[in-house]
C-alpha cells in the first residue's frame, strides 16, 4: 500500500516538474518534445490557441500568449502527427520572413495567429494594421505591426518600441 503511495506521489512530481518546464522554459521543453506525438505536445502545453493545415501538409499549432503576454510558440508536425519543431514566433529572424507585395492575411495568420490586439484601420493610408507585443533583445517591449492594403496584400511590417512598456520596467 506504501508503495503504490509512493509511486502515485512520484508521478504527480514528475507532471508537477513537466508543467513547470513548460511554463517557465517553453521553447527548451518543446525542442525536447521533437518526434513526439501530437497528444505529447498536447498533455505538456495544453490545447492549442489556433490550428492551421500548411500548404506543405504540416499542421502548426499555435500557442499565444497575447494580448497581455509578449509570447507566440508554434508548434509544427508533419504528416504522421510528429512534432517535427517548436519555435518562438516573435523573434527578428521570423519577423523578417514576412514578404510586402507577396503575403496576405493568410500567411500571416499561419505564421503568428490572430492577432489579440485590436485590429485598426487607418483610413487615409487605406491600410489595416495588426499588431503583436514582443520583446526586442534585452527583454525591451516592443510592438510587431503588419499593414495591409485593401485587397488584403501585405504592405509592410514594423517593430516600434513600447516606450511605456520600458517605463514600467525601469520602476
Amino acid at each position: 500500500m506504501l508503495n503504490r503511495f509512493f509511486a502515485w506521489t512520484g508521478a504527480i512530481a514528475v507532471a508537477i516538474a513537466m508543467s513547470a518546464c513548460a511554463t517557465l522554459q517553453p521553447e527548451e521543453t518543446g525542442k525536447k518534445l521533437i518526434g513526439s506525438p501530437q497528444a505529447t505536445v498536447r498533455d505538456t502545453f495544453g490545447a492549442p490557441t489556433e490550428t492551421f493545415q500548411l500548404a506543405d501538409g504540416t499542421q502548426r499549432w499555435i500557442y499565444s500568449k497575447q494580448p497581455y503576454g509578449f509570447d507566440i510558440y508554434a508548434a509544427d508536425f508533419d504528416a504522421s502527427g510528429r512534432l517535427t519543431n517548436y519555435r518562438q514566433m516573435l523573434t527578428e529572424a521570423e519577423i523578417y520572413t514576412a514578404r510586402p507585395g507577396v503575403w496576405t492575411k493568410k500567411d500571416a495568420l499561419e505564421r503568428w495567429g490572430t492577432p489579440k490586439e485590436p485590429i485598426q484601420y487607418y483610413a487615409l493610408m487605406k491600410r489595416e494594421a495588426w499588431s503583436y507585443r514582443m520583446y526586442l533583445p534585452g527583454y525591451v517591449p516592443a510592438h510587431f505591426s503588419i499593414y495591409f492594403d485593401d485587397n488584403g496584400v501585405l504592405d509592410r511590417t514594423m517593430i516600434i518600441q513600447d516606450a511605456r512598456g520600458s517605463d514600467r520596467s525601469k520602476r
